[in-house]
């Protein structure tokens, strides 16, 4: 199904597939008058699915990740008649039991064994920490293979326990909140500013693959970003853009970013 036109424009030319893929999914709660549950969608995905959803009469959406402010999050399109319950989003949260003592766990290197075992990107949601604790979301559909699949973080051996959604911790809130004026919405620029890095480290950075969009990795500096994409930095940390919230006097763009320095 072609999205419109009028649509289409306001987003970058990779995205024109999901956003097609919503407005067919859109459509199917329509004609079938019942619920749809998504995988876990990103921040840019999320954004986009509002948008669509938002043109058509009578259907609503609602999202969970697993845990109150989850990053990434089930969406279930639904027509009215329908209550979404917490159960309904089929989210297993499990906790990580490895030997504290004597090892460190990190996000990239749990990511790294779950896609190890042939999980793909989109069946996880969150990996959480409290600074000792490690848990991650999982589509309750694939819960039991990744349990039955995950022995080892890198060469650590673990074990995961389900938890229930009292036992989800509070992670630990790295991230910095700044409104910043940028010249363009380049990622190399955005880079430059967040990280307080000169514009050539940052061009280099994206030229040698150390840069990710939305999990997606880029090697193109002069790619233009939007509201609510994430630049995954190695070395240096996360950048969200939160809000576009104008232009100045002096034309630069006025932008909300959260900055997360996690140097994982």
């Amino acid at each position: 199904m072609a999205v419109d036109a009028n649509v289409s424009q306001h987003f970058r030319p990779d995205e024109v597939p999901f956003l097609e893929s919503i407005d067919h999914l859109s459509g199917q709660v329509e004609n079938e008058y019942r619920p749809i549950l998504t995988e876990f969608l990103n921040p840019r995905q999320l954004y986009i699915l509002e948008s669509i959803i938002n043109r058509h009469d009578g259907i609503h959406f609602s999202t969970y990740g697993g845990y109150s402010g989850a990053e990434l999050q089930r969406a279930i399109v639904y027509p009215e008649y329908f209550t979404p319950k917490t159960d309904d989003f089929r989210i297993t949260a499990f906790e990580i039991d490895y030997p504290s003592k004597f090892a460190t766990l990190a996000h990239g290197k749990i990511l790294g064994s779950l896609m190890g075992v042939g999980i793909e990107r989109n069946v996880v949601g969150d990996i959480i920490t409290d600074g000792l604790k490690w848990q991650f979301m999982v589509q309750s559909e694939m819960a039991d293979y990744v349990k039955a699949q995950v022995d080892h973080i890198g060469k650590i051996k673990v074990m995961l326990e389900d938890i229930s959604p009292e036992g989800v911790i509070a992670p630990v809130d790295e991230s910095e909140t700044l409104t910043t004026t940028v010249s363009s919405l380049r990622v190399d620029a955005l880079i430059s500013d967040g990280f307080h890095i000169s514009r050539h480290h940052a061009k280099e950075l994206v030229d040698t693959g150390d840069v990710r969009i939305n999990w997606v990795d880029t090697t193109r500096p002069d790619f233009e970003l939007s509201t609510k994409d994430i630049i995954s930095v190695r070395g240096y940390g996360r950048l969200v853009i939160k809000e576009i919230t104008g232009m100045t006097k002096k034309d630069k763009i006025r932008i909300i970013i959260s900055v997360y320095n996690r140097n994982k």
